[in-house]
C-alpha cells in the first residue's frame, strides 16, 4: 500500500488509466472481431466497411500509446491482405 501522497495520487490515477486503457482496447478488439465475422461470411461489403472502421481504431490505439506503431501496422496488414483475398 502507498505511504505518501503522492504515491497514492500515483496509485489512483494507475488504476484510472487502467480501466480506460482495458475499455479502448477491448473496443479495438470489438471492430476486430465484426471484421473477421463478414470475412468469415464471405460478405465484401460489409468487410470492407468493417475494415474502415478496423483500420482507425489501430491506429488510434497505437497513438495513444495502448498497443505499439508496429502491432497495429501487422494488424491492418493482415486484414486488409484479408479481405483483398475475398
Amino acid at each position: 500500500m502507498a505511504n505518501s501522497a503522492q504515491a497514492r495520487k500515483r496509485a489512483r490515477q494507475a488504476e484510472v488509466h487502467r480501466q480506460r486503457n482495458a475499455s479502448q482496447r477491448s473496443a479495438m478488439r470489438t471492430t476486430i472481431k465484426a471484421l473477421r465475422k463478414a470475412i468469415a461470411a464471405g460478405d465484401k461489403e460489409r468487410a470492407v466497411a468493417a475494415f474502415k472502421v478496423a483500420a482507425p481504431a489501430l491506429d488510434r490505439m497505437a497513438g495513444k500509446g495502448i498497443i505499439h506503431k508496429n502491432t497495429a501496422a501487422r494488424g491492418k496488414s493482415r486484414l486488409n491482405n484479408a479481405v483483398r483475398a475475398m
